[in-house]
């Protein structure tokens, strides 16, 4: 294990550093305010978002296809700008699909490599905003929502 001079892991402040609003993210957060039956997906309202490359990873992204929200994904990525390659629906051609690098590549760019730095989610049955702040989202309830 790795300390830097106050004797804190290096490790530690490296992965809170890439913790940031990514659309990989996105599609795992829902608004559990007390009483909500439907709160995702959240809307993006964003007002800073970058694009950083990132190490492409095939597997990964396959095993993920499989466990996100696609429409979900796609609508969020179309609403930041990105994703336009990317089919609507992959139902019932995920296997083929995930032999296919170039979808592949597409699908790694919109959940790894676009990061939402400021801005807000919110709720689709509310309206309550959750802020993102220097690339994280705020998804704490205020005492009344609980």
């Amino acid at each position: 294990m790795n300390l830097d001079k106050q004797g804190r892991c290096v490790e530690k402040q490296v992965l809170i550093k890439e913790a940031v609003m990514k659309l990989l993210t996105h599609n795992l957060l829902t608004c559990n305010i007390k009483g909500v039956k439907n709160g995702f997906p959240l809307k993006i309202d964003a007002t800073e978002v970058v694009v950083k490359e990132s190490d492409f990873n095939p597997d990964f992204i396959a095993r993920m296809i499989h466990k996100i929200e696609w429409k979900a994904l796609v609508s969020a990525a179309q609403n930041l700008g990105h994703g336009k390659s990317l089919p609507e629906d992959i139902s019932g051609r995920e296997k083929e699909l995930c032999e296919n690098e170039e979808f592949l590549k597409d699908t790694h760019h919109v959940l790894i490599e676009i990061e939402i730095m400021e801005g807000n989610l919110i709720c689709p049955e509310t309206g309550r905003k959750f802020p993102i702040s220097k690339g994280i989202p705020n998804m704490l309830l205020k005492e009344d929502e609980i």
